[in-house]
């Protein structure tokens, strides 16, 4: 059986895009949505845990030495560029999520934890996995800025359009990093407190399961970035003060907002 993928994973040389719809809530909501989640979606395939839902993720997000990405100067404003690892594993992903009106796409590659360091590089060299994302932050002037790491339970299902996803993000926290390397031992800064990120991801239009969800918990997506917060709580570059969490609600055309 073909294992279920993220609807916002490019898979092959077809830019796969999906809509994204974010949520903040309370941990007594959260623990009903996990419940319900549990009943009504299968496990992810590389989670772990009683349930094999769970699993840390850390992150290494990168930005320019103005914080353009934080800021959404230009292009900038459409992509993210990271480096993100799943609980302890050897195994690393340089990633690429974009946005095109309104929809997501990710684009990543595997790579060993033995070869970060050739990120650190003044030259992309061919012939290595991650060549398109060395390649694309040296000519943007990315490097490392932020460490955000999180515990996330995923519930995964697969409907006519294709495969949707349903993520609880919990325990939030970053801290500042300056190279390409995963951050230990370092005190971390609180991003969540009592929040919970919930996340929506699907193809094409909102299926009936998750139309029935939202109107059953009666949610209103907000735009929500674990970035953006972190620029704000580590206060990064001079845009610090200018992240503050976007206001919930919906575009004027009735689609909703995405943020990434």
């Amino acid at each position: 059986m073909e294992t279920l993928q993220s609807p916002s994973i490019d898979p092959g040389q077809f830019r796969k895009f999906a809509s994204e719809l974010k949520f903040v809530i309370g941990r007594p909501l959260a623990e009903e949505v996990r419940s319900w989640a549990r009943r009504n979606m299968l496990a992810d395939p590389h989670g772990r845990g009683a349930d094999q839902d769970a699993y840390s993720i850390t992150t290494l997000y990168l930005d320019t030495a103005e914080f353009d990405v934080l800021a959404r100067t230009g292009s900038f404003g459409r992509g993210k560029y990271r480096v993100r690892r799943y609980g302890s594993s050897d195994v690393i992903f340089l990633e690429r999520k974009m946005k095109s009106r309104g929809l997501v796409c990710k684009k990543r590659s595997q790579i060993e934890m033995g070869e970060i360091s050739k990120l650190a590089q003044p030259e992309a060299k061919r012939g290595w996995a991650g060549y398109w994302f060395h390649r694309r932050i040296l000519a943007r002037g990315l490097r490392p800025v932020c460490q955000i790491a999180y515990a996330r339970t995923a519930r995964m299902g697969m409907t006519e359009s294709g495969p949707i996803r349903l993520t609880l993000d919990d325990a939030v926290r970053a801290v500042p990093v300056q190279g390409f390397a995963f951050e230990a031992r370092r005190p971390t800064v609180s991003l969540s407190e009592d929040r919970i990120v919930l996340e929506l991801k699907y193809r094409g239009e909102v299926p009936a399961l998750f139309q029935r969800f939202m109107d059953d918990f009666s949610l209103n997506p907000r735009n929500s970035s674990k970035y953006r917060s972190a620029g704000k709580a580590l206060n990064l570059g001079r845009f610090g003060s200018l992240v503050e969490t976007e206001p919930a609600g919906f575009t004027a055309g009735g689609a909703p907002c995405v943020t990434f």
